[in-house]
C-alpha cells in the first residue's frame, strides 16, 4: 500500500512541475519578490536603516531575513495551484481513479518546496554576490538549510489548507498575504529593540522573530539563546496544524 501511495506521489510531484515550467510567471514571481526586497532594502535604505543595528554592514544582517521571506514567498503560488485544482474539477477526476488520495497533496506539498527551496537557492547567490559574507561554517550552513526547508514545508501545508478552503483563485491568492507580511513585523528588516512598545512586544512574540534570529546566529554567528528551540517548535506546530486543516478540508470537498 504504501508502495502505490509513493509511487501515485510521485506521478503527482511531476504533474506539478510540468504545470510550473509550462507556466512560469508564478515561478518568477516566487522568486522575483524576495530578490527585489533584497535590492531595493539593501540599496535604497540600507545606508539609513545600517545605523539602527549597532554597525555592520547592513547586507549582513537583512540577508537571513529575506531568506526567510524566499521561504514564505512560494505560499501564494502553492494556494492558488492547490484552488485551481479544486474548482476546475480535476480533484474530482482523480477520486473516481484507482489512486492513493493523499498522493493529491503531497504532490502539490513536494513540487512546491522545490520551487521554493530554489528560489531561497537564488537569493543566497544574489545575496553573496553583493556583498554578504556569512561566518557559517558547513555545519551551520546545514542546519540553516534544514531550518529553511523546515519552514517551507509548514508554510507549505498551510498554503494547501488555505487552496482548498478558498472558492476562488483571486480568493486564494490573496489568503497567505498575512504570512508574507509577518516577517516584515519582526527582526527581519530592524531590531526589535528599535521598535514602539506596543509593536515590540508583537515582533518578538509572533512566529517567525526566533526563526530570523536563529538563521542569522547560524550565517553570522551572532546569540541564538532560546531562539532555536521555539523557531523548530513553532514550524513543527504550523505544519502539524496546516496538514490537519488541508486533510480535513480535502476529505470534506
Amino acid at each position: 500500500m504504501t508502495a502505490y501511495a509513493l509511487t501515485d506521489s510521485a506521478t503527482m510531484l511531476r504533474r506539478n512541475l510540468r504545470h510550473a515550467l509550462r507556466y512560469p510567471s508564478m515561478t518568477i514571481a516566487t522568486i522575483g519578490g524576495p530578490v527585489l526586497i533584497l535590492l531595493l532594502f539593501n540599496y535604497a535604505f540600507g545606508d539609513a536603516l545600517a545605523a539602527g543595528i549597532g554597525g555592520g554592514e547592513y547586507i549582513d544582517y537583512i540577508a537571513p531575513g529575506i531568506l526567510l521571506m524566499a521561504a514564505t514567498s512560494g505560499s501564494t503560488a502553492t494556494a492558488v495551484a492547490v484552488c485551481s485544482d479544486m474548482t476546475e474539477g480535476i480533484i474530482n477526476r482523480f477520486r473516481t481513479m484507482a489512486i492513493s488520495r493523499t498522493s493529491v497533496l503531497t504532490g502539490h506539498v513536494v513540487g512546491s518546496m522545490i520551487q521554493t527551496m530554489a528560489s531561497i537557492a537564488v537569493v543566497i547567490a544574489i545575496a553573496l554576490a553583493i556583498g554578504f559574507r556569512p561566518t557559517a561554517g558547513p555545519v551551520e550552513w546545514i542546519e540553516a538549510i534544514g531550518l529553511l526547508a523546515l519552514v517551507t514545508f509548514a508554510l507549505t501545508w498551510l498554503s494547501t489548507a488555505f487552496g482548498l478552503v478558498t472558492k476562488s483563485v483571486e480568493t486564494a491568492s490573496n489568503a497567505p498575504l498575512p504570512l508574507q507580511f509577518l516577517p516584515f513585523l519582526g527582526s527581519a528588516i530592524v531590531p526589535t529593540d528599535s521598535m514602539p512598545a506596543g509593536m515590540r512586544a508583537f515582533a518578538e512574540n509572533q512566529p517567525f522573530t526566533p526563526i530570523i534570529e536563529t538563521l542569522r546566529g547560524l550565517l553570522m554567528g551572532t546569540h541564538i539563546g532560546n531562539s532555536a528551540v521555539l523557531a523548530v517548535g513553532w514550524c513543527v506546530a504550523l505544519a502539524l496544524a496546516g496538514y490537519l486543516w488541508a486533510r480535513a478540508a480535502f476529505n470534506r470537498a
